[in-house]
């Protein structure tokens, strides 16, 4: 069972560092990448931690959810067990900023079924981790 967990997170943080090489770059896919950059306008309006004053550029936004999607989801493959932890919490919160995000600018519940996926293996790797001991003494 370790073995599935294991591959589950390789996968899980491959298919992070995936998303966020393609808000960072038009070279994997131009269309992909033009389609992030013209919804980012849409959730740089809705961004949740503008209540407190922080206000994100569409391409400000666009680019650190690119970065932290990417260092994360490395952290989270091939990263040693305490940052994939930090970037298994890091990616869950991303995860929840963009449903949160979908719900508000009122799109249709299915597309929030991406991230709902995402953020439940995260929180299947979160709490499987936690209920294994360590090996340190």
């Amino acid at each position: 069972m370790a073995l599935v967990f294991t591959l589950l997170r390789i996968l899980l943080g491959l298919l992070f560092v995936l998303a966020g090489v393609v808000k960072l770059t038009d070279k994997i896919s131009e269309d992909i990448y033009m389609h992030m950059r013209a919804q980012f306008v849409e959730f740089s309006a809705v961004f949740p931690l503008r209540i407190v004053g922080l206000h994100l550029e569409p391409e400000q936004y666009l680019i650190v959810t690119g970065w932290l999607e990417l260092v994360a989801g490395a952290l989270l493959a091939f990263g040693p067990r305490i940052l994939q932890e930090i970037s298994n919490l890091v990616l869950s919160v991303v995860m929840m900023v963009a449903i949160f995000t979908l719900l508000k600018l009122q799109q249709p519940l299915y597309m929030c079924c991406p991230a709902a996926v995402f953020l439940g293996l995260l929180l299947l790797l979160a709490v499987r981790g936690r209920g294994t001991k360590s090996k340190i003494h």
